[in-house]
């Protein structure tokens, strides 16, 4: 299995970690379970970087015109497609979907690798864009991004992207006119060329009969219409569909739910705003100071009033102010979160000898084993993950990490747990030294407090046999110094580490 390559700059490293969250998301589609679904998106993905970096730096054609060639996250959705199609020469399609398998070995997949004046329309149309127009394109119509984050990705200005996008979507449509009166075709798909290119630049032109029928029988035509008639929110799925080709739709709705959770959909004020955005940052700064006073001033206060109560404290065995694991579960595909405010320090109000936790109670005596276990930075176990020293004692599982690539400001890393009890759904969590962000996980969902990171199992890898397996990597970025994390647990419960 071949490794993701090396970023050559900062650029480029903010470039991978978003093509990898797309090409992962359409290898899952095209392949039978997640470990396929990585191995199929690293092959592809190398593949794909690769042909990218060779076109850039190929020669220009004469009068400086570069080659045609696709955006970068198209190019290399298309390299899964092609990746998976080797894997079906290769004898090893029974790790593919099935239905993907026979649309390989159909007529359909052939359009995309034929004759180039057969291929699909959209494909054609994008590829004879300029690069900056077909990002424009791509980013705002198919990866469903607001069009204000689109713009200060590509380094435009927000107040005229809008109309520099209907300028593109216009030029799509003309590239797709030309390059449709250019395919081959019999006398009738001829004789409503015209017609369809007539009816399509209106939105309150009707379609006649003849020209309705004939499109339900020509895929080709249809193709066209799609592409031509920029009005009816169509686009998307056309662009989708003639680039990708098989699953290209299901492609399209994972990418449109993957933006609203990254984006905050639902939130009034969030759709547009980009998770850099200075406001944005400014007004969380005001948040977590604001959050801190309280909490130290209640801190004191619950101090004092326990101070003044007869010695014994409550009977109860449960700790106040522990929240349900269903709580904290995190959203699918995250961006990078927040560092997690700093840990409070004890109130000077508490007296000597004795201490007390956030809601009050005394602290219960620790054992030797407990107290060696807290060399850790404070403030980095989540209140789920507590267990019992017995707990620890006995490890029900061993963790392998693996540093699979590191660049000046990021790696790539792999984990892999070997439970020794059956499990219905996973939770692993660790710990960094050196203040490691992870900033993009697959097969898996991603939450960080501070230097503590949570991995939680996908929908379709929760379950785990006795001495199974389960595996997941993510990329983070580190600075300085790049320690391999510490206490691992699984579910709660402490985890062997191997080697």
């Amino acid at each position: 299995m071949p490794d993701l390559p090396t970023p050559q700059d900062a650029t480029e490293a903010a470039l991978f970690s978003e093509c990898w969250d797309a090409v992962l998301a359409y290898a899952d589609l095209c392949t039978s379970g997640s470990t396929a679904a990585a191995q199929l998106g690293r092959e592809a993905f190398a593949h794909g970087i690769r042909e990218a970096r060779a076109a850039e730096a190929g020669p220009v054609r004469g009068a400086g015109r570069r080659p045609a060639r696709l955006p970068r996250i198209p190019l290399l959705l298309t390299s899964v497609r092609t990746t998976a199609a080797a894997w079906e020469e290769d004898g090893q399609g029974h790790k593919l979907d099935p239905d993907l398998r026979l649309w390989l070995n159909s007529d359909k997949a052939a359009r995309f690798t034929g004759p180039p004046l057969r291929r699909p329309l959209a494909l054609r149309g994008l590829r004879d864009l300029q690069q900056a127009d077909a990002e424009l394109l791509w980013l705002a119509e198919v990866e469903a991004l607001p069009l204000s984050l689109v713009a200060r990705r590509l380094g435009l200005d927000p107040d005229t992207a809008a109309e520099e996008l209907q300028q593109v979507r216009t030029l799509f449509r003309d590239r797709c006119h030309r390059n449709h009166l250019d395919t081959p075709m019999d006398a009738g798909c001829r004789s409503y060329a015209r017609l369809l290119d007539a009816v399509t630049r209106s939105p309150a032109a009707d379609t006649p009969g003849d020209l309705s029928r004939h499109l339900a029988t020509c895929v080709e035509c249809a193709e066209a219409a799609a592409c031509l008639r920029l009005h009816g929110g169509g686009l998307p799925a056309a662009l989708a569909g003639g680039v990708i080709g098989w699953g290209g739709l299901a492609y399209l709705e994972r990418r449109r739910r993957a933006a609203e959770v990254r984006l905050g959909a639902g939130r009034a004020g969030t759709a547009d705003r980009a998770a850099d955005d200075p406001e944005d940052g400014t007004q969380k700064a005001r948040v977590a100071r604001n959050g801190l006073l309280v909490a130290a001033v209640l801190v004191s206060v619950l101090a004092l009033g326990v101070s003044l109560m007869p010695f014994g404290g409550s009977g109860s065995g449960d700790e106040p102010g522990t929240r349900d694991d269903a709580g904290r579960q995190p959203v699918a595909d995250p961006g990078p979160s927040l560092p997690s405010a700093p840990s409070l320090p004890p109130a000077t109000s508490q007296p000597a000898g004795r201490s007390h936790d956030a809601a009050g109670e005394p602290d219960r005596p620790r054992s030797s084993e407990s107290s060696d276990r807290h060399t850790e930075p404070q403030g980095t176990a989540s209140p789920t993950e507590r267990t019992t020293p017995a707990e620890r004692a006995k490890p029900t599982c061993r963790v392998e990490y693996d540093l699979v690539n590191q660049w000046p400001d990021g790696f790539q890393a792999t984990v892999s747990v070997t439970s020794t009890a059956a499990l219905d759904s996973w939770r692993v969590s660790w710990s960094f030294r050196d203040g490691q962000q992870v900033g993009q996980m697959w097969d898996a969902s991603v939450s960080q407090d501070g230097s503590r990171v949570t991995a939680t199992a996908a929908d379709y890898n929760k379950s785990v046999p006795a001495g199974g397996d389960l595996a997941f990597g993510f990329i983070s970025s580190w600075r300085g110094k790049n320690s391999p994390p510490y206490d691992f647990t699984l579910n709660g419960r402490a985890c062997a580490k191997s080697g």
